[in-house]
């Protein structure tokens, strides 16, 4: 959990560090921290603690006293088996109650950390590029009252403003959304883009139409000037914006908000389609008998035939132009249909994600406990020398088979399930494997023990054929 709390602290440090947070806020943040890290660091605390424990056992010769006494690997393990059961049990009520709650608080009160005392990302003498769009300086200052300010523009790509100012008072929207700058005795200095030439018909320029770049200034005594900075802080306002978010649904939400997803989606493709249809000529039902055709709104109309032999050259150049430039609109409607279907199905996507991986990581207990049980009882050493360095190990290569496949899931490679259970599929052979092996006490290492394997699998593949 202390590994895990430190990389939080190394990811959010910037927001953290000079906001003048009491000791409270930053214990409420950890509180609700921890609970969300629990079901990664249990497979980890599981793993260790399987390997330590038998390891033990089996290095003080208890274990070996207990298989002389009739009684096998499975049975010596299965106390701890039901305990871990229960464990994983408790883990994904965990998972699937209390963490999104907790998901749901850290994040909140991570925005409002990030929204305390903005005006602290302004240190005064040099450049402050937080804000994107905008390069501020003050000579001096603090909290919200600076002196001597300068605010460089350029959020406009074709205009380019400089406000300077003797003193400046820092204010924010009750939305966030807007930073308020109360300026006293300033200027305004403005400078447009280029401006491209006019021509006359002769090739010549229009006199007074060379190229330049128009400017101005303004004086003022007291102003105010708007700065948006929605891209400096996280987009939520109140915790219910939050509640859809994949990261604070249970399985059964998720379940709902993926059928509302395809709903959607449907619905969408449906209109689409019904108003390319109903932007066309071609799509309209005919009526023989009366030489009638059908809009999509239902009302009849003539349907006149055109032979585009009867028009004339500019006709046909016309109608020509005409639908090339209704074919040009319609394939960049398509475009823009498939980016934002795209974007649905990768919400649909997070959403899946989500699903399986409370599974997985409950899973993932229970595996990783059949990987260090056995593994204890076969390398026979205890205390917290080998198995921390085993265990790490093992956790580290089931910590990059997950991220790999989150990641490959999150980049439409895989499908949503395989990518957050590849870890699983990967370790499950691996505990039949060891668990096997440890109850025949055959060495996993040695070659006695992959012949035996090797000669059943051959027994195996003649009895089949």
């Amino acid at each position: 959990m202390f590994i895990l709390i430190m990389q939080f602290f190394w990811v959010y440090i910037d927001d953290l560090i000079g906001k003048g947070l009491s000791i409270w806020v930053i214990l409420e943040l950890l509180l609700y921290v921890s609970a969300s890290l629990i079901p990664l660091a249990l497979p980890l605390a599981i793993l260790l603690s399987s390997l330590m424990t038998f390891g033990n056992l089996a290095e003080s010769n208890e274990l070996t006293a207990l298989k002389s006494s009739g009684l096998s690997l499975y049975k010596i393990m299965r106390p701890l088996t039901v305990v871990v059961i229960f464990i994983a049990g408790f883990t994904f009520y965990f998972a699937n109650y209390v963490i999104p709650v907790a998901n749901l608080k850290w994040h909140s009160l991570i925005y409002d950390i990030q929204n305390t005392k903005l005006s602290t990302i302004i240190t005064p003498g040099v450049y402050t590029k937080e804000l994107e769009g905008y390069a501020i300086k003050v000579k001096e200052g603090n909290d919200s009252l600076f002196k001597s300010i300068i605010i460089h523009d350029h959020s406009m790509p074709t205009e380019y403003k400089t406000i300077k100012a003797k003193e400046a008072r820092l204010y924010r929207s009750t939305n966030g959304m807007y930073l308020f700058f109360d300026l006293k005795d300033g200027a305004i200095y403005e400078e447009l883009d280029i401006q491209s030439p006019i021509y006359l018909p002769n090739g010549k320029e229009e006199p007074g139409t060379k190229s330049t770049r128009p400017s101005r200034i303004s004086h003022f005594h007291r102003a105010t000037y708007k700065m948006n900075v929605t891209g400096f802080k996280l987009n939520r306002t109140e915790e219910d914006i939050f509640t859809d978010k994949f990261e604070m649904l249970n399985v059964f939400q998720i379940n709902a908000a993926t059928d509302s997803l395809k709903r959607k989606q449907q619905k969408i493709k449906a209109s689409f389609v019904e108003g390319i249809m109903a932007s066309s000529g071609y799509f309209f039902k005919v009526n023989l008998k009366d030489n009638q055709k059908m809009d999509m709104m239902g009302r009849k109309e003539k349907a006149i035939p055109i032979n585009l032999n009867e028009l004339t050259s500019a006709e046909k150049i016309t109608a020509t132009n005409e639908c090339i430039s209704k074919l040009r609109r319609l394939n960049n409607n398509l475009e823009s249909q498939k980016e934002f279907m795209k974007t649905i199905s990768h919400e649909e996507d997070q959403y899946w994600i989500e699903f399986h991986r409370k599974f997985a990581l409950t899973y993932a207990i229970i595996i990783l406990f059949f990987i260090g049980a056995p593994l204890g009882a076969i390398i026979r050493r205890g205390g917290f020398g080998a198995p921390v360095v085993i265990a790490a190990f093992i956790f580290m290569l089931y910590f990059v088979l997950i991220s790999t496949g989150e990641n490959l899931a999150d980049s439409y490679v895989v499908a949503p399930w395989f990518g957050m259970w590849i870890a699983a599929v990967f370790f499950t052979p691996i505990a039949v494997l060891i668990t096997k092996a440890a109850a025949d006490d055959s060495p996993i290492f040695g070659r006695e023990f992959w012949g035996k394997i090797f000669k059943k699998a051959k027994k195996n593949a003649g009895t089949i054929h």
